[in-house]
């Protein structure tokens, strides 16, 4: 099964290492920046183009694109790739942009996971979740997943939008939170480094129980003497945060 990855992104690097690792026919990687391409042809040794119309016949083309190129990239695709099976890797876009695009048969092959180009994720840990436009199609694309990792799991349009959703507040804002805790050692000299352990046990008991049982700290326990000198410690955007999270946690309580 002959691929082609269309991008050269974060996501689009990630799956064109685990692809080729997994000793899959990757025949093709294509982007608009001549230099991000060339980056990513260096780590798979695969041929880089920026013309989708210069690159060779693919059975299968993964297109990881941002959310707003996905329709005008798909419509070129489309255009090159006829017969080809066409999917897209986004959590929050519809399959049915490939239809819209012209692609003939089409699917979803979404990897939930935060990708950085410069940090190699084992694939073999991450959850996709795949969906086709018809049912022999929805088995191809699972099929394939499989090859990459066991986590492979079926999700309509509408589920990949609240797994997305959901992974918003998973990683990105809980990421975000981290740097309001660095911006508060760093006022006082404290290293950020000190809060690893913390969060690495934090991450390691929700491996065991649901979060809300893991949950502690002062607004769990009800201690608002200790939130009051808290909340005095604090200005602005962050005392706005602690409130708002605060009051969060101890309605579930």
């Amino acid at each position: 099964m002959r691929i082609a990855v269309v991008g050269a992104g974060n996501v689009a690097t990630s799956l064109s290492l685990a692809m080729k690792s997994a000793g899959m026919q990757l025949v093709a990687l294509w982007s608009r920046s001549e230099a991000s391409v060339r980056r990513l042809c260096e780590k798979v040794a695969v041929p880089g183009f920026t013309d989708i119309e210069a690159m060779p016949d693919a059975d299968v083309v993964i297109i990881s694109v941002t959310d707003n190129a996905l329709p005008h990239v798909a419509s070129m695709v489309a255009e090159r790739y006829k017969h080809a099976l066409v999917l897209h890797t986004a959590g929050s876009v519809q399959m049915d942009v490939l239809a819209d695009a012209g692609c003939a048969s089409f699917g979803v092959l979404y990897p939930m996971q935060t990708f950085s180009k410069v940090r190699v994720v084992d694939f073999s840990s991450v959850s996709v979740f795949v969906e086709g436009c018809n049912e022999a199609v929805a088995t191809q694309v699972e099929q394939l997943a499989m090859l990459l990792t066991d986590r492979v799991y079926r999700a309509t349009g509408e589920q990949r939008a609240y797994l997305h959703l959901a992974a918003v507040f998973a990683c990105n804002f809980s990421n975000a939170v981290y740097s309001m805790a660095a911006e508060i050692l760093e006022r006082y000299n404290l290293p950020f480094s000190a809060m690893l352990p913390l969060i690495e046990e934090t991450a390691a008991k929700v491996h065991a129980i649901m979060p809300r049982e893991a949950q502690t700290g002062p607004a769990k326990r009800g201690d608002t003497d200790v939130m009051e000198k808290q909340r005095a410690m604090l200005d602005g955007e962050l005392r706005q945060a602690y409130d708002l999270m605060s009051e969060y946690i101890q309605k579930q309580r």
